[in-house]
């Protein structure tokens, strides 16, 4: 605990509640304002076009003036992956492990952000003191080596936020969990628990990892051609995996996709991945090897594996066509909105004669804890409040349930939606009411640009299409110089609907001659009503509601 005595603490989170990824949580001691994590998401099905989600940073860019320090608890894309955005509106210290900054340092390379921002690594043994706290980390087990959870000791006791977690009891080196460290806190007294959620409702424990190295070994020795394994860039444990069993199989390796090639260079460089000798070929030289002899390591530019399997599956990769030999390993759990795209992916690969293992087969296990490793998690720290975080809502409902069977009151837990502020003052923990939080899209170099009016318009364009209407007029005279002319695309097949637009045309040209014999007739009118009645004409006569677009020329 800190001498100094705290008189207001707050937890807000602006992301990673409610979903899965976007993690970013302001803890605001006194007057003193930090963050953890600044993570993206990438889009839902519904978001057309849309590359990446970020956070809304509104409220955190209000009271930059108080923020000390940005904590980034692993070197995932929802951890780090709006970090970039974030400094260049808000010039604070970075504090995270040798390799999160690392690779934190690797996003600004596309994305720079001011050259005065410091970044500062930490260990499981860093402690790092501010005006009215003092904040301590921890070693966890995750599928990305040194990952932390990160303390923020207060009066009342500590802050935890785990980071993303699991208890793997064969964890050797990086990956090892600092469980002492834990039981430690827990005697000293957690004031507040904030804990990953992901896995909340899946009961037992997560599998070890070396269930997924056993399996993938004999996968290995067993396959008859290639073997393609699909993964996130950052999954290190299970490249690692995958380039010892390799080589073990006598197999080479290549090393397939931006952001995998860039994060592979990372972890060798800092030696949190270890190669041998002469193990990794060009993909451009696949064909001068045996099909038994090469193993592929691919993943998408975002980092994210559906892109470029779905390019493999559908044959549009510039290297890579899928064989009836191969085995293709999906090492991943998609995020829920990916899952019918990684399924069509499956059966294109399946039609084209591969062989598809994913996690019902153990090549894949979560990175993230089970209901009993959470369990033991609320255990070792014996917090005092409890913040389930990182997970749809009902994870956080399941998380919530987990806590109420170790013991805690239902009072004394909070399901915080994006915004909400879990606020201590003068002896009570409670919520007490909203900052701006939201979803920020993230479109080509366009940041936020793209909001609900946008996304509806492409919605309904790729519903039912697009419908222009050109009249030319002549303002003097009060005559149509020229048209209507209607262009249609995605709405109608033109050569077969010659009546309907024709038909279309009669009625633009008896609005427009309305319009125009009024006393000072508006462009705005005429165009409104264009669209009132072609709509109104089109739906009776197809059902469809196509986006109408009248053009007005002046002659």
């Amino acid at each position: 605990m800190t001498k100094i005595k705290n008189e207001i603490i707050k937890v807000i989170p602006l992301g990673g509640v409610g979903e899965i990824g976007k993690s970013m949580y302001v803890i605001e001691i006194d007057d003193e304002m930090f963050i953890v994590d600044a993570g993206l998401m990438f889009p839902e099905e519904e978001m057309l076009g849309i590359d990446i989600v970020i956070p809304d940073f509104s409220y955190v860019v209000e009271n930059k003036h108080r923020v000390k320090g940005i904590f980034l608890t692993h070197g995932h894309e929802d951890a780090i992956g709006s970090l970039s955005y974030l400094l260049q509106k808000v010039q604070a210290p970075v504090y995270g492990s040798k390799l999160t900054i690392a690779l934190a340092k690797e996003h600004l390379h596309k994305n720079p952000a001011p050259s005065s921002i410091r970044f500062f690594e930490v260990t499981n043994n860093s402690r790092m003191n501010f005006k009215r706290t003092h904040v301590t980390f921890f070693h966890t087990t995750h599928s990305i080596p040194d990952s932390l959870g990160v303390v923020f000791h207060t009066s009342e006791g500590a802050i935890v936020h785990t980071g993303e977690f699991k208890f793997d009891q064969s964890a050797q080196g990086p990956y090892r969990p600092d469980m002492a460290k834990m039981a430690m806190l827990g005697e000293e007294g957690v004031f507040m628990l904030l804990s990953d959620s992901t896995e909340a409702e899946r009961p037992g424990y997560t599998t070890s990892e070396l269930v997924v190295k056993r399996r993938l070994n004999k996968t290995f020795h067993r396959a008859e051609g290639r073997i393609l394994v699909a993964l996130y860039a950052s999954n290190f444990i299970r490249i690692q995996q995958v380039l010892d069993i390799a080589y073990e199989a006598g197999k080479k390796v290549a090393v397939v996709g931006d952001s995998l090639e860039s994060y592979f260079h990372i972890g060798v460089k800092h030696g949190y991945l270890h190669v041998e000798e002469d193990a990794l070929v060009s993909v451009k030289d696949l064909d001068h090897y045996r099909d038994d002899e090469i193993v592929v390591i691919v993943t998408g530019n975002q980092g994210e594996p559906l892109a470029a399997l779905g390019q493999i599956a559908r044959k549009r990769h510039k290297y890579i066509h899928v064989r009836e030999t191969d085995t293709v390993l999906i090492t991943f759990t998609p995020a829920p909105m990916m899952e019918l795209t990684m399924y069509g992916i499956m059966d294109d690969l399946a039609q084209a004669g591969a062989e598809v293992l994913t996690s019902k087969r153990d090549v894949h296990v979560s990175s993230h804890g089970s209901q009993e490793d959470l369990k033991l998690m609320l255990n070792l720290m014996r917090p005092k409040y409890f913040i389930p975080i990182q997970g749809e809502y009902r994870m956080l409902i399941a998380h919530s349930k987990l806590a109420q069977e170790t013991g805690m009151k239902k009072s004394d837990i909070f399901i915080a939606d994006k915004g909400d502020v879990v606020e201590y003052r003068k002896g009570k923990v409670r919520m007490t009411g909203r900052v701006t939080a939201g979803n920020v899209l993230i479109d080509g170099i366009g940041v936020g640009d793209v909001g609900n009016i946008v996304l509806r318009d492409r919605r309904l364009l790729s519903q039912d299409g697009i419908f222009t209407v050109v009249v030319t007029l002549n303002r003097k005279k009060r005559t149509i110089a020229a048209g209507p002319e209607v262009v249609s695309r995605g709405f109608v097949y033109v050569r077969e609907s010659e009546e309907l637009l024709e038909e279309s045309k009669v009625l633009i040209r008896k609005v427009v001659e309305k319009e125009i014999r009024k006393k000072g007739f508006e462009w705005s009118d005429i165009k409104k009503e264009i669209r009132d009645a072609l709509s109104s004409f089109l739906y009776q006569r197809t059902k469809r509601r196509p986006m109408i677009i009248p053009v007005l020329m002046e002659y």
